[in-house]
């Protein structure tokens, strides 16, 4: 794990093969299921590059934040890649592997946030607050092939 309390990273194992999950982590909509917070995706668009653009509302300790999302590494199945732009700036990267059973999904997440007093001080608190946020997505997608 990483030192870093703007970083965090896991991994779940998924009842369904790499193409299915890729397939479902594509759909935009799909996100705004299983990620805590997310309220609205929308103004998709589709890159050259395969991946999508969207504009997204996420709301944190009763603030609604809006950004932009860009799909910088489309990799089907094996990697999506996202940068958040806007006030919440920072990386995703979604790595898929077969395993038996299903997938292994790993989810990192890496968010620039200015360093401050306030970030200094709650740095324990962003961190917990980002693993439990990461996790309970995982656990959101793992739970869509388990149902099936």
């Amino acid at each position: 794990m990483s030192d870093d309390p703007f970083a965090a990273s896991d991994a779940i194992a998924v009842a369904a093969d790499p193409e299915t999950v890729f397939a479902f982590l594509d759909d935009p909509e799909n996100h705004a299921a299983i990620t805590p917070g997310l309220t609205d995706v929308r103004d998709v668009e589709r890159l050259q590059n395969g991946g999508k653009r969207l504009s997204y509302t996420y709301r944190m300790a009763g603030v609604e934040v809006d950004g932009q999302i860009v799909q910088t590494v489309y990799d089907p199945p094996e990697c999506h890649v996202f940068e958040l732009r806007g006030r919440l700036a920072g990386t995703i990267d979604l790595r898929l592997a077969p395993v038996k059973g299903g997938t292994e999904l790993t989810y990192a997440a890496t968010y620039d946030l200015p360093k401050n007093a306030f970030t200094k001080v709650g740095a324990p608190v962003i961190r917990r607050f980002n693993e439990r946020q990461l996790r309970v997505a995982l656990e959101n997608v793992a739970a869509r092939f388990d149902e099936g």
